[in-house]
């Protein structure tokens, strides 16, 4: 696998999933709505952190211009 997201792309996935799982956390967003911020949350977070999206693989998206 190989880096497919630039740093500023993990910077927001990073921070978009934190704001998303906290949502749920602190009872804002509750029901189906608040669990499915839970999981989109937790996708982005975890895709930030490795710097690989399987979805940009499907659409032939490259954000990490260092990898061309």
């Amino acid at each position: 696998m190989k880096r497919n997201e630039s740093g500023l792309d993990r910077i927001i996935r990073v921070v978009v999933g934190l704001v998303f799982i906290g949502l749920f956390a602190a009872g804002t967003v509750a029901g189906w709505l608040g669990w499915l911020l839970l999981v989109l949350g937790a996708m982005l977070l975890g895709t930030g952190i490795i710097g690989f999206c399987p979805l940009y693989v499907a659409l032939k998206i490259n954000t990490n211009k260092n990898a061309q």
